[in-house]
């Protein structure tokens, strides 16, 4: 279905050193950085798809967030989500929605949400029952 998500950056550095920490628990890594060209890249490690990736935007224009935007990293159980909030706290985020229950999308809708350092909406999901 998706190829990759990029998010916008004004930051890279910044950037690069709250995602390596929230991903972590995701088992996802930076597998391609050019901080001279400005890009990074996540992939799980020994895959060659990367359908994450950080990025200045390529027309010199200032990285923006989107209105109503959300990018949500889907956890194989609830512990992860836990795990990804958790770090995303401690890197810097902003708190949009502790870790828990969200019955109102389905009974086993279990997610966590934060703004990163640029102000994008992220999200941690697990879809399975507790």
């Amino acid at each position: 279905m998706l190829s990759h998500v990029t998010l916008g950056t004004n930051d890279l550095d910044r950037a690069v050193a709250f995602y390596d920490r929230v991903l972590a628990p995701l088992r996802l890594a930076r597998a391609d950085w050019n901080a001279e060209a400005g890009y990074a890249g996540y992939a799980v490690p020994g895959t060659e798809a990367m359908p994450f990736w950080l990025m200045r935007p390529i027309d010199g224009h200032p990285a923006t967030v989107g209105n109503g935007t959300t990018v949500a990293f889907e956890a194989p159980d609830r512990a992860t989500v836990d795990a990804v909030h958790a770090a995303a706290m401690e890197a810097g985020a902003r708190e949009e929605g502790a870790p828990g229950l969200r019955p109102h999308y389905h009974p086993d809708f279990y997610a966590a949400y934060v703004r990163d350092p640029d102000g994008h909406k992220v999200c941690c999901v697990c879809h399975r029952p507790g």
